[in-house]
């Protein structure tokens, strides 16, 4: 076998499991709502119905000449189906839901179909079959249902590259979703669990989201709380393991759980002391399973296809497809009224005329049959009436008592009765839509009451968790070994829960978020190192690499990527300042340069607005030099100041140059870096002036030394 037929037997063998896995065993079908094996089990017991109960095991046996795969399958479907509660009546011990005990074996209970699945599932006349698996028997292709089935049930399976998740619904709102369906008007389904509990149904999207499903819990004094009603998917198992683990863990404190379920769910949760009622409620919901998540991905197989669909898509479906099962038995009921009525009429014809006289004198049966056709003719003719052999054998099987018991009276009266059901039988087929309508009506008046709606849909509000869990971890940091984590003990320690994440700085520019764990290593000169809060804001200063000049930030961490490396001073920069105190003063010194009459100033760092950490900041003197930088605390400016990044601070009265030449290389300075303040230009204005005029004075001694009347016409004697 060469290796493209080999190929190719691969591909199309695995494409028929494929196929298979899909359509006949993990996705439901659309128009009857059920799996192959839930139709295998429902068709069985009809078979089987004769209004008493069966054995399980019988049933599981009578079904097994349907189903491929075993009796273990069978009985764990036919269990949940009957769990359900709508097409399946039990007898004796069936599990429990609530605290997940197994049913007993399938010798020991009982099963029967109910009321609701006779009249809405089955109809021979017009079911299609298809032969078994081993070709033996006959098994119905789909279930006549005239109920969105799969709405009531839900389901869940996975395929071979798909899978899906069905809720199930309330039996009731489904029913009035159809009619306002079929009314042309909208609706809305949300999800109903036979275990009670509460939703909230905000990200629910028509089937295409995820529900959230609360215990309800009740309060008992200061200390108790009482779980009632479960989510859907959990057990009282379940949820106590998950307290217990929770409570190891230390996420809630309680000093006793106790389980008392038996019909209902009932469950003590006692706290310990020093915790609140409310406290511990919240706690329940954040860690333990008091509080689900369930999402909805809706596959179904519709007109023998995998299609993705939505509640509203599906309601409209399985409407549609009652108004044609209706139209179905409308019109076969029509073909029975209409069938019964033509033997009426030939029975009456054929005794009230005595046309039986008329086969006396035959000698053969043909000729008895020939007679019984003429002696017809000249009635049928009159009424448009069609005579077949089967009529003429029916007639001739008539029994002498049947003849001579014959009531005229009563024969009319049932044939005007058949009239009547066949006129309005014709009447609701031209009104399909209304007769839809009175149908569903007909079974919420006679079912709706059995199935009332268990889970109450509510509106949530969001726990966080990292508010409500307990910081019972503390994580420290070294700093001569760089090592920080629940494990290290270090000159800094921090009481945190596993929910919190930390940040650190190092001076290269960089920063990392990371979660708590039992021991990391940073690897540099560390700047902060702390529990992160997104309303936290730093203020860095930092320098170029090529120019020097500084620029100063401030910003928050925000959004972010645990582990992952950022920047926050741009690639080759130098950090030097870094602080996360959110009130500061800033005093800074410029490199010394020739001629400088100004070497320090002074800022606030709330004067600067807070940006992203990706943003580049703000010049913090122009394109002057900064040479050193103090941070000083506005409370106590001389014992909370952060050190400078450098220890040669100038010295304030350092020597002065030339005034003149000072003042115009200040003033030269200024204008090719920042624009001096209005009163240093009235300040400058004022001492250039007063030392213009005493160089005037004293050029005009040395030109007229003994004229001093002249003295004020100097400009005109220089021109």
């Amino acid at each position: 076998m060469t290796e493209t037929s080999l190929r190719r037997l691969y591909n199309r063998n695995f494409l028929e499991y494929a196929s298979y896995v899909i359509k006949d065993r993990a996705i439901p079908d659309l128009a009857d709502g059920l799996k192959p094996v839930q139709r295998r089990i429902l068709w069985s017991l009809y078979q089987k119905d004769d209004g008493r109960f069966n054995k399980v095991a019988n049933v599981i046996g009578h079904c097994m000449q349907f189903h491929p795969h075993g009796d273990r399958s069978i009985g764990d479907a036919l269990v949940s189906l009957a769990n359900r509660g709508f097409f399946i009546e039990r007898q004796g011990n069936f599990g429990n839901i609530l605290t997940g005990d197994g049913a007993s074996a399938s010798r020991y209970i009982e099963c029967r179909l109910t009321d609701l699945a006779r009249d809405t599932l089955f109809n021979k006349r017009i079911t299609d079959f298809e032969p078994s698996y081993d070709g033996r028997n006959n098994e119905p292709v789909l279930l006549p249902a005239k109920l969105p089935v799969l709405l009531f049930l839900g389901a869940e399976g996975i395929a071979v590259g798909m899978s899906t998740k069905v809720l199930p619904h309330n039996f009731q709102e489904v029913l009035k979703a159809q009619i306002l369906c079929l009314k042309g008007k909208d609706f809305k389904l949300y999800p109903d669990f036979p275990q009670g509990g509460r939703i909230d149904i905000s990200d629910y999207d028509d089937g295409r989201g995820r529900i959230r499903n609360r215990a309800r819990i009740e309060k008992d004094g200061q200390k108790n709380l009482i779980i009632r009603e479960l989510p859907w998917g959990t057990t009282t198992e379940s949820v106590i393991n998950s307290i217990e683990l929770a409570s190891k863990k230390g996420k809630i404190k309680i000093s006793s759980i106790d389980d008392y379920t038996t019909d209902s769910v009932e469950i003590n949760v006692r706290l310990s002391r020093g915790v609140g009622i409310d406290e511990g409620l919240k706690r329940l919901f954040a860690h333990t399973d008091c509080e689900t998540s369930n999402s909805s991905n809706i596959v179904v197989i519709q007109d023998g296809v995998p299609v993705e669909t939505t509640i509203t898509e599906m309601t409209h479906y399985c409407t549609g497809r009652l108004i044609e099962i209706l139209k179905l038995e409308l019109r076969l009921e029509i073909s029975d009224y209409t069938g019964r009525l033509h033997w009426l009429t030939l029975e009456q014809i054929f005794i009230e005329n005595r046309l039986y006289k008329n086969i006396e004198e035959c000698t053969s049966w043909d000729n008895v049959r020939e007679a019984v056709l003429q002696s017809l003719k000249p009635f049928t003719d009159k009424i448009n009436l069609e005579i077949t052999e089967e009529d003429i054998d029916k007639l001739l099987s008539l029994k002498i008592r049947r003849i001579s018991r014959f009531d005229i009276d009563s024969h009319k009266e049932e044939m005007g009765i058949i009239r009547k059901k066949m006129k309005k039988a014709k009447s609701n087929l031209r009104n399909i839509v209304q007769y839809a309508i009175d149908y569903l009506e007909k079974l919420l008046e006679k079912y709706g009451k059995n199935y009332p709606r268990l889970t109450s849909i509510e509106d949530f509000s969001d726990i966080d968790v990292k508010e409500v869990a307990i910081r019972n971890l503390k994580a420290g940091f070294n700093s001569d070994t760089g090592l920080f984590g629940t494990s290290i003990k270090g000159e800094k320690t921090y009481n945190v829960s596993e929910y919190d994440r930390f940040v650190y700085f190092l001076d290269n520019g960089t920063y990392r978020v990371i979660p708590v764990q039992d021991k990391y290593f940073i690897d540099g000169n560390v700047l902060f190192c702390g529990v992160h809060d997104r309303e936290m804001v730093f203020t860095a200063v930092y320098q170029q690499k090529k120019t020097r000049i500084a620029f100063i930030k401030r910003f928050c961490i925000g959004s972010f990527i645990l582990d992952k490396e950022y920047r926050f001073a741009s690639e080759g920069g130098e950090v030097v300042f870094f602080t996360w105190e959110p009130e500061m003063k800033l005093d800074f010194w410029f490199e010394r340069k020739k001629r400088m009459r100004r070497r320090k100033d002074e800022c606030l760092i709330s004067d600067y607005r807070v940006t992203s950490e990706n943003a580049k900041g703000v010049q913090l003197c122009g394109k002057k030099i900064i040479s050193s930088i103090k941070g000083v605390s506005l409370d106590d400016d001389d014992d909370d100041s952060v050190a400078p990044s450098e220890t040669d601070i100038p010295d304030d009265e350092a020597e002065a140059p030339d005034e003149a030449e000072d003042i115009q290389e200040s003033l030269g300075e200024a204008a090719q870096t920042e624009p001096p303040s209005p009163e240093d230009v009235i300040k400058q204005a004022e001492d250039f002036r007063v030392r213009s005029a005493e160089t005037l004075k004293r050029v005009e001694k040395v030109i007229h030394p003994d004229d001093d009347e002249d003295a004020g016409d100097l400009f005109n004697k220089l021109d």
